[in-house]
């Protein structure tokens, strides 16, 4: 399957991920066999945490959640069972989080007039760390981030999960939008509240979706000093009729829209187009060249207009999982040099 890298990358045992796909024969009962996996490891993080083992619980929760996410993430079809496993893959990481090494916190982000759910988590050792800001796309959310937060924090970086608008738990809130530069001001705003956090170095990674949010966030918020860029697209509206069925319902959806015509119209407005002259930052972009959601050439075209590093893998998928090994220490490597000058 397509998605196997993605989810064995991100916390699925290989084995599991066989399992529960080969026992799925329709759509309707998909999100049941996730949640059932996802019961089993909470199940082990409650024996551990009565055991005493609490670095197991946390690793437990954080693995139930991502099953539980996985039942959820393009699951429109079904919203009512879609949000049964979203709420609980919200509190298996909620549960997680303070067993987790580095451990980490739920935050909330003022956001007009609600705010944006994330999880803050600081490296061990580290006074006042500089910061990743962590966008997720159109199916990813916060609880799938863990083991690239990970190749952050190892690098003496924190990191930032944040849900944005049309994420997450934002999206029964908030709708998609396009200027996420916009969201970057409220982001940044709020880390230089926090001072535990180094305001001055701030950077961003997104993924996906989330790889045309972040190169936006920056082309408006400047005190962002490092953008790296993984999958994702430079015109959203202009790639839309090539986008499968699932993600064009997945994006309506989550745009709060009622038809695909009205999204359509709408994925216009997510573009760089005139807004690459105004990215200040080093960009870091990563891309493979096999994806069949997301054409190569945006990710050449915005190299092109910034002077951005372009990693293009010639193997590479949507999300270049199925190479991981070739662009994911790489990209924290990079973030490293950049945030810690």
């Amino acid at each position: 399957m397509h998605w196997a890298p993605r989810f064995t990358t991100n916390g699925v045992a290989v084995s599991d991920f066989n399992t529960i796909t080969s026992s799925v024969l329709k759509w309707e009962e998909w999100a049941d066999a996730w949640i059932a996996a996802g019961q089993v490891q909470q199940a082990l993080g409650l024996e551990a945490l009565d055991e005493g083992r609490t670095r197991s619980a946390g690793n437990h929760f954080s693995t139930a959640a991502v099953y539980y996410h996985f039942g959820k993430f393009v699951l429109v079809d079904f919203p009512e069972k879609m949000k049964e496993a979203h709420t609980l893959a919200i509190n298996a990481l909620t549960t997680a989080l303070p067993y987790l090494d580095p451990s980490g916190a739920r935050v909330a982000i003022p956001y007009k007039n609600s705010v944006l759910p994330a999880i803050l988590r600081k490296p061990h050792g580290v006074v006042h760390p500089p910061v990743v800001i962590m966008i997720s796309g159109l199916d990813s959310t916060k609880e799938e981030l863990r083991s690239t937060e990970q190749l952050f924090l190892d690098r003496g970086l924190a990191t930032l999960a944040v849900d944005g608008p049309g994420q997450g738990e934002s999206e029964y809130e908030f709708p998609i939008e396009a200027e996420w530069e916009n969201v970057g001001k409220t982001i940044v705003d709020w880390i230089e509240t926090q001072p535990q956090l180094d305001k001055d170095l701030i950077g961003v990674w997104g993924v996906s979706l989330g790889g045309y949010y972040a190169p936006r966030m920056v082309s408006g918020e400047h005190r962002i000093k490092a953008c790296a860029a993984l999958a994702g697209p430079y015109d959203w509206g202009s790639i839309w009729e090539q986008l499968p069925e699932l993600t064009r319902r997945t994006f309506t959806f989550r745009s709060h829209l009622s038809t695909q015509e009205e999204a359509a119209e709408f994925a216009k407005s997510l573009t760089l187009e005139g807004h690459t002259a105004s990215i200040e930052c080093p960009l870091f972009i990563v891309f493979g060249a096999k994806d069949r959601l997301i054409p190569k050439e945006g990710a050449e075209r915005l190299a092109a207009e910034t002077g951005g590093t372009l990693l293009m893998l010639a193997d590479g998928n949507h999300g270049c999982m199925n190479v991981a090994a070739q662009h994911r220490n790489k990209t924290a490597d990079w973030m490293e040099k950049q945030l810690k000058k």
